[in-house]
């Protein structure tokens, strides 16, 4: 995380002191700044003041006022002799509150403007069931404080003038590097952990079994580390099974999400895989025999060493191990060449999704497409034979018309207890939570009490807060998505529901999930299925023409990130924003002025694009840019 800390002059440049000053106390207005609470539709107050020599001065004081850019400007006429007629003196007064009349005819023109949200290109727009009719902004963002959970949002302010911002532009072009990959060494890594260069073992030291433990994300990793490990001991691997979680609550097994017969045919150069244990091995009692290895018995990150030291010895004594849980259990560095580039082979290559999944997929893809007839680069990898014609994609008109942004808002009430940050819901909020930790995080809970934790401002402004909805539609206007963009939501349990989300969905009208764009039928099968919903999740935002994740922590984003950079070339961006700089730019909602937002945060997520190859220690499934999974051709190069 970066401690660079990102200047603004201009933020206080209505607070100067010295501007105070020189306004006489008999001319000097009273400004009132709008709270987050107050509505951005409310008149303005016109306050008059006349001083002993006839000075007049008035000041709007309204979050109108703010809307339009003109809080904190101070009309001042010049001073008026003491022997001019009243009759003078009232039409200058007629003439200010004319021009005050002026902006607030432009305020309701540009409200009106902001609400006529139902179609985008002359193609009406599919909205989130919970968005299903237009509502004003001023509406929506007075509600935001009137919901039962998280109840106020601090950044009223900078979400009117995002949102004037957005009426104002929304026939202005974008601009121009929005939507692409601003470094054009992105495109010289190309995939080829492929490439096979041993062959299988003619030692069996025995069988692995591995139940993975978790969501999708924690399953897929666990898989292709179970590959690695049971390489490395010469291992025969048994089809991994998934445990039933208390949490996640899905049945699914490994061939209800991925084919089974890809997965075993195409790994069968490096290793051995079987659907079930010998017989003569069934009957064993694992417990009793001293075979089940827990995630408690092997530490996080294990080296390759440990394995041969612990794990060897009892393959050769009972000819089985099953690891129960077995997630981030393999480190990502040392590992030999060929071992780090199975793991690669196994997660970018060998997983497929099973048809059932493929072609739902692709119907999210193509909807969100607008039904134009388009070719992704990851299409084939995702959507198998449900992807659309290369030949068609490449005659397809309305290629940039049919743009989308998928968008993982990892604002879920775990992501949100764990963090211990504040989130506006006052003490109905803080009880809410501290019960949640409680039940699903005892150990966060005794650490609480026994030492002195940051507090929920230090935590935020270090950037360890997941962003809120409200911040999220910020970071996105500030970046110059416009207000038709359509944006794939990937989850739909936002802490804090409908109110939580008011902001984003008004900002920005074109927002659906799944759920939303899915009919019952279509939906029906994977109800009930959170893993097989999440694999949803996972094609259309893989295949996003920009995919924006709010925690750079999160293994679903960055499984989704690295399967992009992988077989992108260079041409799937993604936006990964450093909280912390955000975090700084957002604690100055009360004085910068949008202009200044634009730039500050263009420039933080502009910094988080660059390309450079994996870091040691850093995962292979988030960052592929290596020798052992990706090739550079940059450096095969003439010069």
């Amino acid at each position: 995380m970066s401690n660079n800390k990102m200047s603004s002059s201009s933020d206080d440049d209505n607070d100067d002191p010295e501007l105070r000053r020189s306004i006489s106390p008999a001319c000097r207005t009273r400004h009132s700044t709008p709270s987050p609470n107050s509505s951005f539709g409310s008149s303005p107050v016109v306050r008059f003041s006349f001083g002993s020599a006839s000075a007049l001065s008035i000041s709007t004081a309204s979050s109108v006022s703010s809307f339009n850019g003109w809080m904190g400007y101070v009309f001042q006429p010049r001073r008026i002799s003491r022997k001019r007629k009243p009759w003078h003196r009232r039409r200058t007064v007629v003439g200010l509150v004319l021009l005050v009349a002026f902006f607030l005819v432009v305020n309701s023109w540009m409200l009106y403007r902001i609400q006529d949200s139902g179609r985008v290109n002359g193609m009406q727009v599919k909205f989130l069931k919970m968005n299903s009719s237009t509502v004003s902004i001023r509406e929506e963002l007075q509600k935001l404080g009137k919901g039962k959970k998280p109840q106020k949002t601090r950044y009223a302010r900078l979400l009117a003038k995002a949102a004037h911002a957005l009426a104002e532009g929304q026939n202005k072009p974008e601009p121009k590097d929005l939507w692409n990959e601003p470094y054009l060494r992105a495109s010289f890594w190309k995939p080829c952990a492929d490439q096979h260069e041993w062959e299988p073992s003619e030692v069996n030291n025995g069988y692995i079994m591995v139940s993975a433990n978790g969501g999708i994300n924690q399953q897929r990793v666990a898989v292709c580390n179970a590959v690695a490990v049971a390489r490395l001991l010469n291992a025969t691997l048994v089809l991994p099974r998934f445990l039933f979680s208390s949490v996640w609550r899905d049945t699914s097994q490994f061939g209800d999400i991925y084919e089974e017969e890809r997965f075993i045919n195409y790994l069968k150069p490096d290793i051995r895989i079987v659907k079930e244990l010998p017989e003569e091995l069934r009957s064993l009692d694992l417990e009793a025999i001293g075979s089940v290895v827990t995630d408690v018995d092997i530490v996080k990150e294990a080296k390759p060493g440990f394995y041969k030291k612990y794990i060897l010895p009892i393959l050769h004594l009972n000819r089985v191990v099953h690891f129960v849980g077995f997630g981030n259990r393999l480190a990502s560095d040392p590992i030999p060449f060929q071992l780090q580039r199975l793991r690669c082979r196994c997660n970018f290559h060998a997983l497929r999704f099973v048809p059932k999944i493929q072609e739902t997929g692709a119907l999210l893809v193509k909807t969100m497409r607008q039904n134009v007839t388009r070719f992704g680069p990851l299409d084939d990898y995702l959507l198998g034979p449900f992807a659309a014609s290369k030949k068609k994609g490449k005659n397809g008109h309305k290629a940039s018309a049919s743009r989308y942004l998928a968008l993982h808002l990892r604002f879920e009430i775990d992501m949100v207890a764990h963090s211990l940050c504040e989130f506006g819901g006052g003490e109905e909020e803080r009880q809410e939570l501290e019960a949640y930790r409680e039940r699903h995080f005892p150990a966060l809970v005794e650490l609480k009490k026994t030492k002195k934790l940051p507090s929920p401002a230090a935590l935020r402004a270090e950037g360890l807060c997941p962003l809120m909805p409200e911040e999220t539609a910020l970071m996105l206007a500030g970046l110059g998505f416009n207000r038709g963009t359509h944006i794939y939501l990937a989850g739909s349990h936002i802490y804090g529901g409908k109110s939580r989300l008011a902001a984003l969905t008004t900002l920005f009208p074109n927002l659906v999930t799944k759920e939303s764009l899915l009919s019952s039928k279509e939906i029906e099968p994977f109800l009930n299925f959170s893993s097989q919903l999440a694999a949803l999740d996972f094609i259309a935002c893989t295949a996003a023409d920009m995919f924006a994740m709010t925690d750079s922590g999160s293994q679903f984003s960055s499984l989704i990130s690295g399967y992009r950079v992988y077989y992108g070339g260079g041409n799937m961006p993604t936006i990964r924003p450093n909280k912390r700089r955000l975090a700084d730019i957002y604690a100055k909602n009360n004085t910068i002025e949008w202009k200044v937002f634009e730039q500050r945060v263009r420039k933080a997520v502009r910094q988080n694009k660059r390309v450079f190859s994996r870091p040691i220690g850093r995962s292979v499934y988030r960052y592929p840019r290596c020798r052992e999974c990706m090739c550079n051709t940059e450096e095969t190069l003439p010069n």
